[in-house]
């Protein structure tokens, strides 16, 4: 009898394990709550499944964005448009308290995807977007991405830089990110790679939503890099 009350008095109650936390969740969960409810009625059905690494000054999620598709009367559908995997950087304002409403959006094509996933522990690798590229406005909107590995080969230092002449603004982001970090994303893009091309409809028949569809597969209607 003395054996099960000692028993019964280390086992933590059922609800003392569903109350407890790591260190920094609430800090995630209301983060990630406050952007659901900023895009809500943009939205219907989505699935929130982003990867996030919080670090002192700054932010990182990413998540796959899928293409979109248009019925042909033959009844097939065709490529309108390839999907992203779109990084999103915001400031830190504090400890444990960032700001939503300063993010940055960068969105990385299969090939710069392709780029990322391939480099080793010493290599580096950036990117360069620019929506007016080849007009008369090139340059006024000027977002560079880089991926630059620790001295130690511990990992890499993400940096966003968002020049926008329109608006006087220089937005910079850094977010250290660690080869165990690295690895989760390598990976997870690796997995979405053929999904944002498309190629995944060749395995896998449209659903009978599609099938059912008069013009087009409904999209995932999220912001796009250039709306900030």
């Amino acid at each position: 009898m003395a054996i099960l009350k000692l028993a019964g008095f280390l086992r933590p109650s059922r609800n003392q394990l569903l109350h407890k936390r790591l260190p920094g969740e609430g800090v995630r969960d209301s983060i990630w709550q406050h952007a659901i409810n900023t895009l809500a009625g943009k939205l219907t059905g989505r699935v929130f499944a982003p990867y996030s690494v919080f670090k002192g000054k700054a932010a990182l999620s990413a998540e796959p964005r899928l293409p979109t598709f248009s019925k042909l009367d033959s009844g097939g559908v065709k490529l309108n448009r390839r999907g992203v995997i779109m990084l999103t950087f915001w400031p830190s304002v504090g400890e444990r308290k960032y700001d939503w409403e300063k993010r940055q959006l960068f969105a990385l094509s299969a090939t710069e995807v392709g780029s990322l996933i391939s480099i080793g522990t010493r290599d580096s690798c950036e990117f360069f977007h620019d929506p007016s590229m080849l007009s008369s406005n090139a340059g006024q909107v000027r977002k560079s991405l880089s991926f630059k590995p620790n001295a130690d080969g511990s990992g890499y230092f993400v940096s966003l830089s968002v020049v926008n002449n329109n608006l006087k603004t220089n937005d910079r982001f850094t977010v250290p990110v660690t080869t165990a970090e690295f690895a989760v994303m390598r990976t997870a893009f690796s997995f979405a790679l053929p999904h944002i091309m498309g190629w995944d409809r060749f395995t896998n028949q449209p659903s009978e939503s599609i099938s059912q569809s008069p013009s087009k597969v409904v999209p995932q209607l999220m912001e796009t890099e250039w709306d900030r």
